[in-house]
């Protein structure tokens, strides 16, 4: 019998070696011994932890005779905790490697897990500024398998983690270009369970990627062609993937633009960003559904600097109304359609957080890469119509 879905399978080496396809998920064992690991550590989120794809994973991995053990104890936006927990398990079962299997939070900790797994200094030593990478002993990071279960964050190509440092309640990413998984399984099929408002949250996370990577004003053709088609795929197949969540082809298209924004990003992000990380530090709120909240109001506040290149992009995507204001109504309606608020109050963000919260943005990484230079002033009245829903 010919396989349906044989042509969503492929092998791809770029930027890592990622082996895409619905139900790769059994070449776990052989991705671990491909990144030579032994005595995995699998760490997840709580959600996750009772489910049967990680058993699954577990028995697979246990059957090919490849010690495994789980970490579970991450929080929704992991926090320095969380990472020091996990290299207690880590150094305790001496582990020779991490596969990171799940969403944003366990792919974050798990990364940040295998980095500091042979380093000497605090964590927060490695933070991404300056060349500060350069402190860490690359001898010293395990290796790891990444098994993304969301179409979102595109951690799983990623060369960093996300962790909220609890000394001040702010999102730290700690960066080292050996974080990168060595080996990816990208198998839609293990997001076919999603709810519909996380497949939304989610994907407007990827679409909020590729589309901050494209309007990022730094020099990187290959992230820019990769955001172009990353926003076209998101324009196909999001609702798809949302309203039909069985849909095999919608979720392997999600996967692979998902992947696509994390490539892209090395370009740059911006605002949209900056916004969303105080959000989810100070207020809980979920990252990729803030960044859907809050992208209107930045594409607004960027016109004057994008809008020849969300003109070029509507044209690319056969949008009805090729223009700027064209591409805005479409980044409206779609999130109209699956479900995503129109104001940051409606997920529990409020006007008192933003003394707090706009200085914060203002020092976020992300801040480098918006196409506008930002001020704190910028970022509060940002915060203040995205809370208002004034799109001006």
């Amino acid at each position: 019998m010919i396989d349906q879905y044989a042509s969503l399978s492929s092998n791809w080496n770029y930027p890592t070696k990622v082996r895409f396809g619905p139900g790769r998920i059994k070449e776990l064992a052989d991705a671990c011994r491909a990144a030579g690991i032994r005595r995995p550590l699998l760490v997840t989120d709580p959600g996750l932890k009772p489910l049967p794809m990680i058993m699954d994973a577990i028995g697979t991995l246990e059957h090919a005779g490849l010690a495994c053990a789980l970490f579970a104890d991450v929080h929704p936006n992991p926090v320095g905790a969380d990472v020091e927990a996990g290299l207690k398990i880590y150094r305790a079962g001496h582990h020779d490697g991490v596969i990171v299997f799940g969403g944003g939070s366990a792919m974050d900790a798990g990364k940040a897990i295998a980095f500091m797994s042979g380093q000497t200094r605090p964590m927060w030593d490695y933070e991404d500024r300056e060349d500060w990478w350069t402190r860490a002993d690359p001898s010293g990071i395990a290796p790891i398998v990444a098994v993304p279960t969301t179409a979102g964050t595109g951690s799983e190509v990623g060369r960093a983690a996300v962790i909220v440092d609890e000394r001040d309640h702010t999102k730290k990413i700690i960066f080292h270009p050996k974080m990168q998984p060595v080996e990816v399984i990208a198998d839609p099929e293990l997001t076919v369970g999603l709810p519909a408002h996380i497949t939304a949250a989610t994907g407007m996370d990827a679409l909020s990627h590729n589309l901050e990577a494209y309007c990022s004003p730094f020099f990187h053709p290959l992230g820019q062609g990769v955001a172009l088609e990353g926003m076209r795929l998101v324009k196909e197949w999001l609702p798809v993937a949302v309203k039909t969540g069985s849909n095999i082809e919608g979720r392997a298209f999600m996967m692979a633009a998902s992947s696509m924004g994390a490539t892209a990003f090395q370009k740059g992000l911006g605002a949209m960003h900056s916004l969303s990380h105080p959000c989810s530090s100070l207020r809980g709120t979920h990252h990729g559904l803030t960044n859907a909240v809050v992208m209107p109001y930045v594409l607004v506040h960027n016109k004057s600097v994008i809008e020849e290149k969300l003109a070029a992009s509507a044209r690319y995507m056969n949008l009805k109304d090729q223009s700027f204001n064209g591409f805005v109504d479409w980044v409206l309606k779609l999130r109209e359609e699956i479900g995503i608020p129109h104001t940051l109050k409606e997920i529990g963000v409020d006007l008192d957080m933003i003394p707090e919260g706009a200085p914060m943005a203002m020092e976020d990484p992300s801040t480098g890469g918006n196409p506008l230079p930002m001020s704190v002033a910028a970022y509060e009245t940002l915060y203040r119509n995205a809370i208002e829903g004034r799109l001006i």
